[in-house]
């Protein structure tokens, strides 16, 4: 089953260590100080907006059928296989911005270049290595969450099941 990252906007304290880890971890030495002292702008591919006053993380959906991926002219924006996620060959990218465009959720950005584009890649040396996105692992709250479907689905009737059992068991209790 695909795995992909769950937002509990709830949990989101807007904090912005996913941004940050997401940024260090794209880094060419995939560490802050070192990033910092290189004079590196690698860019976050995920991004915490707000709105009512909640901190709301917003991410790349890896869709299946990838509108960036279906306008990218030269096939620089692709998948390995047809359960991982949406990822951009630097080398390949000629910078016309038409994903920017076609993105439906505004996820894709231009890099400090100028040359290419950046987007979430749910970062996929973690994964080959065994390790969740490095926004998930950063994030304090656990409003981000790395699984599939039916995971999220079962912590999800767990809870309403958990809340049902101690609504009946106040009720009970009041008789």
């Amino acid at each position: 089953m695909k795995k992909k990252i769950f937002i509990n906007v709830k949990k989101c304290l807007g904090c912005k260590s996913c941004e940050l880890a997401c940024a260090v971890v794209h880094s060419s030495k995939g560490e802050l100080q070192s990033a910092i002292y290189a004079g590196e702008k690698p860019g976050h591919r995920i991004k915490i907006e707000v709105y009512k006053n909640h901190a709301v993380p917003v991410h790349c959906n890896h869709c299946e059928e990838a509108a960036c991926m279906l306008v990218c002219p030269t096939g620089a924006i692709h998948r390995e296989n047809d359960q991982g996620p949406v990822l951009i060959d630097e080398t390949r990218c000629i910078g016309c911005k038409m994903c920017v465009q076609a993105c439906p959720f505004g996820m894709i950005d231009v890099s400090a270049d100028g040359k290419s584009v950046l987007k979430c890649d749910m970062c996929i040396a973690r994964l080959e290595e065994g390790k969740e996105p490095a926004c998930v692992a950063a994030c304090i709250t656990g409003a981000l969450y790395f699984g599939n479907e039916e995971e999220v689905n079962k912590k999800k009737r767990k809870k309403v099941a958990e809340q049902l059992v101690k609504s009946q068991e106040q009720q009970n209790d009041s008789e």
